[in-house]
């Protein structure tokens, strides 16, 4: 099983470099899906599929080559499957504050609830052996963050609380209930829940297996977007995401001799020198700005061919760890690896159980194997681009 996660700003080309790897691993033998990630799908539009605006095929793979499918979710499709009874209570919720039905409908599927079907799907694919080729279409950075950063918070939620709040509302709902015409959660509603993090377990370590599963980013080389790249690579090694290439897409190519483009270009220099420098020493893989708009599957194969010239998209591309936990001179060490990361944007901070790092606005919640948690003292280290964190 093979699973590449391409990342990156918004309008940066990611749909595009996903589809032309699908065709790249199609071509290779490879049964291949392509999974879309973003709420505001497109990959019916790059293949050229004559489909209407808003049919999905009702969430179901769709065959677009030899070897090759691609699959948008439509989360209606999946409230029955996954979600249920708790789906229904929300709705119910809803309804009892005075909103529509049909509008509680709509208000009760939650921000998570699509990001948790795809997880599913995923999960699934890869239980059941589906497809040998996994080719994830993200969202813009923020959303694909929160994607990859549900696993550990679903397992943080299910160890420090969920519990806690099924006997506490098992004893105050024949109380509460009295008081209120709001309806409280049966124990449906809690197991529904357990259900489905059932139904997750194992995700993250597939997703955390560099032999698996590996990030390429996509950017532009321009400021901005360049800048953004740097962001997604601290978040994504953040929660222990392997990235093994980065794609620079829309370089403007030298034969291009027109004076209004020669700023363009001398800019464009400038930052794939600084792409070069930063991300050292992962691949780069430049990418020449097409001549006309790519659709269709001749153009995306034409795409991948460009990408990837004489490597094989499918191998790990590079096999730098960005987190280990090892014992050295008696102790625990956990190396992470959090590259642009600048002292000040780093805090760590330990309860009993877990490790707690906070970069930027982001914060992970590392659980501890038993022996590691049990050591009494900690103490953490931040030199060049790794934060050590020693346990005695």
């Amino acid at each position: 099983m093979r699973i590449i996660f391409f990342a990156g700003k918004g309008g940066v080309g990611k749909t595009s470099a996903s589809a032309a790897t699908g065709m790249a691993a199609a071509r290779q033998g490879s049964k291949t899906l392509v999974l879309s990630l973003d709420t505001a799908h497109s990959l019916a539009d790059i293949f050229d599929l004559d489909r209407g605006l808003l049919d999905q095929n009702k969430g179901q793979p769709i065959p677009v080559a030899d070897n090759l499918w691609i699959q948008e979710l439509d989360i209606g499709a999946e409230l029955a499957s996954d979600w249920g009874e708790i789906h229904q209570y929300i709705t119910k919720v809803l309804n009892a504050t005075g909103i529509e039905e049909i509008l509680a409908e709509e208000l009760a599927i939650l921000p998570g609830m699509e990001e948790i079907s795809l997880l599913l799907k995923i999960n699934r694919y890869v239980q059941e052996k589906a497809f040998d080729t996994i080719i994830l279409d993200s969202a813009p950075t923020g959303e694909a963050v929160r994607f990859i950063s549900l696993p550990t918070a679903l397992e943080w939620y299910m160890k420090k609380f969920f519990n806690l709040e099924r006997k506490l509302m098992k004893v105050a709902r024949p109380v509460v209930q009295k008081m209120t015409d709001v309806p409280l959660p049966d124990d449906r509603y809690f197991e529904s829940i357990k259900t489905l993090f059932e139904r997750l377990k194992g995700v993250d370590e597939v997703l955390t297996d560099p032999a698996v599963t590996t990030v390429r980013l996509v950017t532009n080389p321009e400021k901005i977007v360049l800048k953004e790249t740097q962001r997604a690579f601290m978040y994504f090694t953040l929660y222990r995401m392997h990235i093994d290439a980065v794609i620079i897409n829309r370089v403007l190519p030298d034969k291009v001799k027109d004076k209004y483009f020669a700023s363009w270009q001398k800019s464009q220099k400038k930052y794939i020198a600084l792409a070069e420098r930063y991300f050292a020493p992962l691949p780069l893989f430049l990418v020449d700005l097409f001549p006309g708009e790519v659709l269709g599957a001749e153009s995306l194969d034409a795409l991948g061919r460009a990408i990837y010239k004489e490597k094989n998209p499918l191998a790990v591309l590079h096999s730098q760890r960005a987190y280990e936990l090892k014992k050295e001179d008696g102790q625990y060490c956990l190396s992470m690896r959090l590259a642009f990361a600048d002292k000040p944007d780093i805090a760590v901070s330990r309860n009993s159980t877990e490790l707690i790092v906070r970069l930027g606005s982001f914060r992970r919640h590392i659980l501890l194997p038993g022996h590691v948690a049990a050591a009494k003292k900690a103490r953490a280290k931040f030199a060049g681009d790794t934060l050590t964190v020693y346990f005695s």
